[in-house]
């Protein structure tokens, strides 16, 4: 049934089949050709896989997210960002990453978050001289942070999958997240300086008090969440309830940009983007439901374990396939099918199961800026107005700052797991 299984899966992959479906399909396939097992025992994979408590995380932090943005907290948390850092050489350039870096705190999601800065930071660069393509890649690179910066609907879904404290998975990508969008924001800053942009804007300290008085209860929110977590107060599934409800109030109430009249597109609209990502959860979770009872992970990690166990060629090797799968699967799918061949590694790794989840979440996060699947680099395409292969040609550096990024973080312990050890 092995080879049943992964040869009708890559024939759906390459006929085209959306990748929820293709993963479905073959795992019929599979049992069609099994005989033993029952047709209701899908059904039942397809319902266990999605019932789960930490997985309601995942429309509430996706509905956080639309209300915050229609309530008028990213256009705050940008002009915030452009008083901090706009005064810089290519300043919009390092305003679009810190932008990205503080709506990565609320939304959770990589492709929110290129959406929701990008549409007003890429025209804004575009419209002051700026090369669309570095607009693109700028945006781009910053919208991958969406998944490390906690909160991030990949940990949500990593922890669902190991049962690792999904709370230590948030706390334990801060500094990653952090380090990442630092070293992008100083590319982008040396990337301007050389091909000659300047800024005219000033630096003002009132300007920065002013907007920081504006913005404040859009940065507050990444402040409830992570602090709630840290302070025992509430569960991630739990945060994602509060921060729903804290976008409710500041949109209706304080801001007032958000309307009564708004609020059923954007449940239906949270609810349509959350539907796809569970629907991937359901098809992929009888997918590996399948290779368990196949015995295939365990057989994939011996495999590997008689190429070598060298601790760095193990990780080295990991990076790699993760990569891989990253440019070619869909993220949600890449988690579900990967994690349970990578997790029985971890004794030969030596490696913290919270340390490993933020090393997957980084390398499919990288994998979002990799054609063909690259979902930050299509949407930034779609507002820069821009083909693919003209803005591939301007994402090279920000792909070799994230690997150099990833290196750190996968044989660096402290930067994964110092802080939960705080939590302990």
């Amino acid at each position: 049934m092995t080879a049943i299984l992964f040869i009708s899966l890559f024939f759906f992959f390459l006929s085209g089949v959306p990748i929820a479906f293709s993963i479905a399909l073959s795992s019929l396939v599979a049992f069609v050709f099994h005989g033993d097992l029952p047709p209701v025992m899908i059904i039942q994979r397809l319902y266990a896989g999605v019932d789960s408590f930490p997985l309601l995380a995942v429309p509430l932090f996706m509905l956080a997210g639309f209300l915050m943005e229609s309530g008028g907290i990213s256009r705050r948390v940008i002009e915030f960002a452009e008083a901090l850092v706009g005064w810089l050489p290519g300043g919009l350039t390092a305003v679009t990453i810190v932008a990205a870096m503080f709506f990565a705190g609320i939304s959770g999601s990589a492709a929110a978050d290129a959406a929701a800065v990008g549409s007003i930071m890429i025209p804004a660069m575009v419209s002051r001289g700026y090369d669309p393509r570095l607009a693109g890649a700028v945006m781009a690179s910053g919208g991958s942070l969406g998944v490390v910066i906690p909160p991030s609907i990949p940990m949500i879904i990593f922890g669902f999958l190991t049962g690792a404290s999904v709370g230590k998975l948030f706390v334990a990508g801060i500094i990653p997240g952090l380090m990442i969008g630092i070293s992008l924001m100083t590319l982008s800053v040396l990337i301007s300086w050389k091909e000659g942009i300047r800024e005219t804007i000033p630096f003002s300290w009132r300007r920065l008090v002013v907007t920081f008085w504006e913005a404040k209860w859009a940065l507050g929110a990444p402040v409830v969440i992570l602090g709630g977590i840290l302070g025992g107060v509430f569960t991630a599934t739990e945060a994602a309830a509060v921060a729903t409800f804290y976008a409710l109030i500041v949109g209706l109430f304080i801001h007032k940009e958000l309307r009564w009249k708004d609020l059923p597109s954007l449940v239906i609209r949270g609810c349509l983007t959350a539907s796809t990502i569970l629907f991937i959860i359901a098809t992929a979770s009888v997918f590996s439901w399948l290779m368990a009872i196949e015995d295939i992970p365990a057989r994939i990690a011996s495999g590997i374990l008689s190429i070598t166990r060298d601790r760095t060629l193990l990780l080295l090797m990991i990076n790699a396939l993760l990569l891989a799968a990253g440019t070619f699967v869909e993220t949600t799918a890449a988690l579900i099918l990967l994690v349970p061949v990578i997790t029985p590694l971890l004794p030969s790794l030596n490696m913290d199961i919270i340390q490993l989840g933020v090393v997957v979440v980084v390398n499919l996060a990288i994998g979002m800026l990799t054609p063909p699947l690259g979902i930050c680099l299509l949407v930034s395409c779609s507002i820069a107005n821009i083909r693919l292969d003209e803005i591939i040609r301007r994402i090279g550096l920000f792909l070799m700052v994230l690997i150099l990024n990833l290196i750190l973080i996968t044989y660096w312990e402290p930067l994964t797991l110092w802080l939960p050890s705080m939590m302990d």
